[in-house]
């Protein structure tokens, strides 16, 4: 097939809440969207939108929104715990596309417990959807992204939270996921920086929400509490600040942990009320106002450089 005039763009865990919602601003902005996620449609059942937070909601589903729209999306299922599921997504993205511009990834799974109320089970599904899926995703999306033809630099936007002591407690297990996603954020960015063959040519970002934003982890706490839904936020607001870091200078946002709303201020947005999901409330911010510097004084020391893949000349 002919490669794809616009750039193109993967979405993982598209299904639903802030994935669809990435999926549909991406879309709306003239990206080529790969769907991905692990839940489908039976053909003949998705004539109406479903609740974009519920189970109704698909890859199937939001594809067809996308379209409807006049928007340009394939579905593709994929399960991040296995690494053959990953390589078919890239392989059909390619062969669908002719290339990769975009890799979002927001596959995540979520136990939110301490340490000793967290069983092994829970504990390696996490780790095997948030850091393992991401490196996977990742490892096999990166020669693609690099023989990317855009103008721009290629892209990598990680659903992952700015590195904090605040953010383990009372659910530590969870936390080891979410921070290594990261983790891998800050040091594929330096690989970048020291890797003459991709440098300049791609960049990685972490992206997290400053006010919770309603989804199906949200729904939870609603039912239960309809109150708070005071406090939440739409989805809208990610889609806009994953476009705000695609329009950003690559090399200015290359491995940095964002929040959505300090960083949409700094592109100079200053209307946050019509991301309230609630009319008239002042949702209650859940990130800090000032986060660590993760550096050093030593930061530019390179050390002795060691890589264990380069063959042994003993």
């Amino acid at each position: 097939m002919a490669m794809s005039t616009k750039p193109v763009a993967i979405v993982v865990g598209a299904s639903r809440g802030l994935g669809r919602q990435i999926a549909l601003s991406l879309a709306s902005n003239n990206y080529a969207v790969v769907v991905a996620a692990k839940t489908t449609s039976a053909p003949g059942t998705t004539t109406e939108t479903p609740d974009p937070n519920s189970p109704a909601s698909t890859i199937t589903t939001v594809t067809n929104e996308i379209r409807k729209a006049g928007g340009d999306a394939t579905a593709i299922q994929v399960d991040v715990r296995f690494e053959e599921s990953i390589k078919s997504l890239i392989s059909q993205t390619i062969s669908t596309h002719g290339r990769l511009d975009v890799l979002v990834y927001n596959s995540g799974a979520i136990h939110w417990a301490p340490v000793k109320n967290t069983p092994l089970a829970k504990f390696k599904l996490m780790q095997s959807i948030n850091p393992t899926g991401l490196f996977t995703t990742v490892h096999f999306a990166l020669p693609h992204l690099l023989a990317s033809p855009t103008a721009r630099q290629a892209r990598i936007v990680v659903i992952s939270p700015p590195i904090y002591s605040r953010f383990f407690r009372g659910k530590t297990p969870y936390a080891m996921g979410k921070v290594g996603m990261s983790v891998l954020t800050k040091g594929l960015a330096m690989d970048i920086q020291r890797d003459d063959a991709m440098r300049g040519r791609i960049s990685i970002t972490s992206l997290w929400p400053a006010v919770a934003i309603e989804s199906a982890a949200t729904q939870q706490f609603t039912k239960v509490n309809p109150e708070e839904r005071n406090d939440l936020r739409k989805a809208a607001i990610f889609g806009d600040a994953v476009l705000a870091i695609l329009k950003a200078d690559g090399d200015k946002v290359n491995g940095e942990l964002l929040l959505d709303e300090d960083f949409l201020r700094e592109q100079g947005v200053t209307d946050f009320d019509q991301y309230n999901l609630v009319p008239g409330t002042a949702p209650r911010r859940i990130m800090p106002q000032q986060l660590p510097d993760l550096t050093v004084a030593e930061q530019d020391d390179q050390g002795k450089r060691y890589d264990s893949s380069a063959k042994s000349k003993l």
